[in-house]
């Protein structure tokens, strides 16, 4: 889904894409958790990404969301590895989360967790990345979609 209408209004083309790889195989609940997890810091970086918030018809806020689809892609472990060396290479906003995370249970952990690792050894399972349609789809290269 790369456009987005509202009433009398054209759709919007993002010339940016949202993506998330997950290795194939996970588990369903690591799948949804590591999702969540990658994409919760991309709108602290790139805050371009997030709209306007929410408000229903009875004036009840809602927070922002991003603006435009989070992408989620599947693949083996190599292709996590060489996804991310292209999101590295082209310098992009990008979050890891690897399987030592699995094991940890708050913030601090996971950071050490991570910093414990040389880049060319972190066991990933999953990465976001954000920037330029092209670029991003560069990275990606050997994903499929996820089902």
């Amino acid at each position: 889904m790369s456009t987005h209408t509202h009433p009398g209004e054209e759709p919007v083309r993002f010339d940016t894409k949202i993506a998330v790889l997950l290795r194939d195989d996970l588990e369903s609940w690591q799948r949804l958790n590591v999702t969540a997890f990658l994409v919760s810091g991309l709108g602290t970086t790139a805050p371009e990404v997030i709209g306007e918030p929410y408000e229903d018809a009875d004036s009840v806020g809602y927070l922002p969301m991003f603006r435009q689809p989070v992408l989620v892609f599947e693949g083996t472990k190599e292709t996590l590895t060489a996804a991310h060396g292209r999101a590295l290479s082209r310098a992009l906003p990008r979050a890891v989360f690897t399987s030592d995370l699995f094991a940890t249970g708050n913030d601090r952990d996971n950071r050490a967790a991570v910093r414990a690792v040389p880049t060319a050894d972190l066991d990933l399972v999953g990465l976001a990345v954000y920037g330029p349609r092209n670029a991003v789809d560069k990275v990606l290269k050997g994903a499929r979609m996820h089902p």
